[in-house]
């Protein structure tokens, strides 16, 4: 019929394949093409039966997010206008998925009245998670077909399930043995349904969707969440979609699903998720590196140091079955290491989310090892020791010894200079920065630092393996604490000297979580450790000696010995791991101050804000400027995954968009005057924000 539908009439059958290819986004030429080919199997008095199915590409990835944010998602045919068409159809309508069947192209398989799927198929609506809810009648119709309570599930949290657990919630109505008997399957099962004079639509399982629920489940499914989705109106008007799927007939339950989707795809919230998953998308996308670029075997890890990070790192690669030698200096050390590994997985059994076998499986492929020469056959090895210059300098001459010739030698330094560590071996081009972060084995970020004489194959396999191991890997030139780090800095550089000016520790952070990060950043210094960031002051005294208020409260408290969360005591108290206020804090930033001839004052909530955010913004476009980063996406998924700024605003640079890039450079320039010798030190506009202003650009992009 054309390149996107596949037409045919075998035995009575329409069989119609979708081959839009890679992945049958549901864009309007497809969805105007699947129309046609339904009319035309109604239309035609030899077919009895329609099969939609996927022809040499997955059933379908959903919605085509190129036309987000346009009026295309709305044109003739919309996606609810076709499925409600397929709806109406006096000739049974069969939906065979392969590979999976995600938001839309699932949307499309509930508007059929029959499903049967291959044992490996995946199912989801994960539209949440662009800012959206299902909005062609997953809202409406999937209650009604496997119950509130399942659906909320799916919706509310985009999860994918597997085949098998669709077929027993319903979803599904049987499974083929294989992809590759699929359709014949279908079209048998076809002729069974027709013999057994079925209905084209036959009445949902649950009629009412909500009898299995206990009184007022909404009402309070909604009061519990109401925090956890402040400023997110997609999972409140998910929740209230499904509410009307229990209430309302299903023609007014669609009509109200239509106007919901209608205003969150317009809402700011859905573009700064759009915009995260298109950075997504983009990080394979590298300067030097394309599909032809080699991608190095790696069937072995060893990893150098068995502390915390150390053990972190080496639980990534077993838990992706790949084998990891650890490496330590002293057995105390490396057998501690070891313990500790086996008690992180052992409180993932105690959750579920591991078995006991699984958990002995991945122990097995850790070997601990105290000598450098069983790791001579590694693939990759990643040093994890002392951030010091001087140590992970003797460590890497020490593995350029012993290494293997392709070895890929890799540091987990978070602020250190790669060029200098690389600089020690005679094999620069196999060095790469891999700076996990903690903890490492729960934290999907992963900035990958490519020096100035790493190769590329050494940058794509990184890449390649940071996908099998499950991690978001962001690429980052060489500086001072690479992009997450170094603009860490002055954000934090703001909080500490807002404190001494007379805010409290409580509302500087509450400012920060109020706008939806997910811990403010003083509480986060006292997660990290004050001694952390202590030790990394200490190695750039000579670059901040002419601000003598910097940071000084953090410095005292570590003389104090008051490190944080691993001492009960920091910038707050803490009960196990519940903040409370420190009393003695204020007391400590007023002594500061008056040494310091600050004068302290009452600071406004919007002053905190302007300050923190305005720094933070200043320095990730810097960076894109340097050329440290490639793209604003790339900064923005490094504050997202790695710093917990919320994912529903975009990202820091996203966020400055919607701010107004006018309005942040003004607001740099008032605190450059008001704020006197501190404001000239420090508040200095990055030169790409004042170009981009100057030229009237509303997005923040290399001019």
């Amino acid at each position: 019929m054309s390149a996107l539908i596949h037409f045919q009439v075998d035995r009575q059958l329409a069989l119609i394949g979708l081959a839009h290819a890679p992945v049958n986004a549901l864009g309007q030429r497809l969805r105007s093409e699947l129309l046609q080919a339904i009319e035309r199997a109604v239309a035609d008095g030899e077919v009895r039966a329609i099969i939609v199915y996927c022809h040499g590409v997955p059933f379908g990835a959903g919605a085509d997010i190129n036309e987000s944010g346009t009026l295309a998602p709305f044109a003739s045919p919309s996606l609810g206008d076709v499925l409600l068409r397929m709806t109406q159809l006096n000739k049974p309508l069969i939906a065979a998925i392969s590979g999976m069947a995600l938001g839309g192209s699932l949307e499309l398989a509930l508007a059929c009245g029959y499903r049967i799927s291959e044992p490996g198929a995946r199912f989801a609506l994960p539209q949440i998670n662009l800012g959206l809810i299902p909005g062609a009648g997953g809202t409406q119709r999937l209650p009604r077909l496997v119950g509130a309570a399942q659906a909320l599930e799916m919706i509310l949290y985009g999860r994918p399930v597997n085949a098998r657990h669709a077929l027993q919630a319903g979803l599904l109505d049987r499974l083929a043995q294989s992809p590759e008997t699929l359709l014949a399957e279908t079209s048998e099962w076809a002729h069974e349904l027709l013999a057994a004079q079925v209905p084209a639509q036959p009445s949902p399982p649950w009629p009412d969707p909500a009898s299995e629920l206990p009184a007022h489940y909404f009402q309070q499914y909604r009061s519990a969440n109401k925090h956890r989705w402040q400023g997110q109106p997609a999972p409140q008007q998910a929740l209230a979609a499904l509410e009307a799927a229990c209430n309302l007939p299903l023609a007014e339950g669609l009509a109200f699903e239509a106007g919901l989707f209608r205003q969150l795809e317009g809402s700011s919230q859905s573009e700064a998720l759009r915009h995260v998953h298109a950075a997504e998308g983009d990080l394979g996308t590298q300067p030097g590196v394309n599909l032809q670029t080699p991608i190095r075997p790696v069937h072995r890890v060893a990893i150098i140091g068995a502390g915390t990070m150390g053990g972190g790192i080496a639980m990534c690669f077993a838990n992706a079955g790949i084998p990891v030698a650890l490496l330590e200096l002293k057995a105390e050390a490396l057998d501690h290491g070891l313990r500790q590994i086996r008690t992180n997985y052992q409180t993932g059994v105690k959750r579920g989310k591991l078995t006991e076998a699984q958990l002995e499986q991945r122990m097995e492929l850790l070997h601990g090892t105290l000598d450098y020469a069983e790791i001579s056959d590694a693939d990759l090895v990643i040093e994890a020791v002392f951030e010091s210059l001087a140590i992970k300098q003797q460590v890497f001459r020490t593995l350029d010894e012993v290494c293997k010739p392709g070895a890929i030698l890799a540091s987990n330094t978070s602020t250190l200079d790669v060029d200098a560590i690389a600089a020690v071996t005679r094999r620069p081009q196999d060095v790469i920065g891999l700076h996990f972060f903690s903890p490492a084995n729960v934290m999907r970020l992963l900035e990958v630092v490519r020096g100035q004489a790493t190769a590329a194959d050494t940058l794509a396999t990184t890449l390649s393996i940071a996908a099998r191991i499950g991690k978001i890997p962001v690429v980052s030139g060489v500086c001072f604490g690479f992009i997450g780090n170094r603009m860490l800095e002055p954000y934090s550089r703001e909080a500490h000297r807002l404190l001494l000016e007379g805010a409290t520790v409580a509302q500087i952070d509450k400012v920060l979580t109020d706008l939806g990060l997910a811990m403010g950043v003083l509480a986060m210094h006292d997660l990290a450790g004050i001694d952390v960031s202590y030790l990394i002051r200490e190695a750039r005294r000579e670059q901040i000696r002419q601000d003598p208020g910097y940071c000084k409260i953090a410095d005292a408290l570590y003389d104090l010995g008051h490190y944080g969360q691993k001492t009960a005591c920091g910038f707050y108290l803490y009960q196990g791991r519940e903040p409370v206020e420190n009393p003695e804090l204020t007391a400590l930033a007023e002594n500061i101050a008056w040494g310091l001839g600050i004068t302290r004052r009452v600071i406004s909530n919007q002053e905190i804000h302007d300050r923190c955010m305005f720094m933070l913004i200043n320095e990730g476009i810097a960076l894109l400027d340097e050329g440290i980063a490639q793209r604003s996406g790339d900064i923005d998924l490094v504050w997202i995954n790695g710093y917990g700024f919320p994912a529903w605003r975009g990202g820091p640079l996203h966020y400055a968009q919607t701010l107004g890039l006018d309005v942040v450079l003004e607001g740099i320039r008032h605190y450059r005057q008001s704020l006197g010798a501190y404001g000239q030190m420090w508040f200095q506009p990055a030169p790409l924000l004042e170009r981009l202003v100057a030229a009237g650009k509303t997005r923040v992009e290399v001019i």
